[in-house]
């Protein structure tokens, strides 16, 4: 489960992805429009340390782009090169703000949800001492097929590209950054997917897929 706070957050997350989104090749739309948040899912840090949330946004009239995230209370050792930036959270002082797809936690979070069909963690507020649930913004599923769930170890490798590939010590996961037919599919050897939808797509579209 994932606990939020009512908080005040400078730069928001948007604004992090208005400046960093344009400078990734696979981006697609106009460099000058606002990000604007279309939906989003989150997987639970088993040791409650990682804050794990993967975002769909879009800018202007371009397409849906997936961002995973993943927010740190301290650098991630050695992934200076994915850090989108950093953000003043006005509950948890000041995180760090990576893309997820060199974050070992992120990789084993994701790997559980493709081969477990573990879903997405339930997000609630504390409020006078009561849970508050906020209802998710779409669903995700996947088609695991009986396979066991290897223990994910470190990321020795992403290739980043509009398929994103990450490679760990026992697992190969793709991302695909543009959840749509023009994404070009999942790749050759595939086992299993994750598949989602939201508000105005009626055919749950693949999001990641594991080989």
């Amino acid at each position: 489960m994932a606990l939020l706070h009512r908080a005040e957050i400078r730069p928001t997350k948007l604004e992090l992805l208005t400046a960093w989104l344009p400078s990734r090749g696979w981006y697609q739309g106009d460099a000058a429009a606002e990000v604007v948040r279309v939906a989003a899912y989150r997987f639970d840090d088993p040791a409650g340390e990682v804050g794990i949330e993967t975002l769909l946004v879009r800018a202007g009239a371009g397409p849906v782009h997936q961002v995973p995230l993943t927010y740190r209370g301290a650098p991630l050792p050695s992934a200076d090169a994915w850090l989108i930036g950093t953000m003043e959270h006005s509950a948890l002082g000041t995180r760090w703000v990576y893309d997820a797809c060199a974050d070992p936690v992120y990789a084993a979070a994701l790997a559980e949800a493709v081969l477990a069909d573990t879903g997405q963690a339930e997000e609630y507020f504390e409020v006078d001492g009561h849970r508050e649930v906020r209802a998710p913004s779409m669903e995700i599923s996947s088609d695991p097929g009986g396979i066991d769930v290897p223990a994910v170890g470190a990321v020795r490798r992403v290739v980043d590209g509009t398929l994103t590939v990450i490679v760990t010590d026992t697992v190969e996961l793709t991302l695909l950054r543009r959840p749509d037919a023009a994404a070009g599919g999942t790749p050759n050897g595939t086992v299993a997917t994750l598949s989602g939808a939201w508000d105005g797509v009626s055919i749950p579209l693949a999001y990641a897929a594991l080989r």
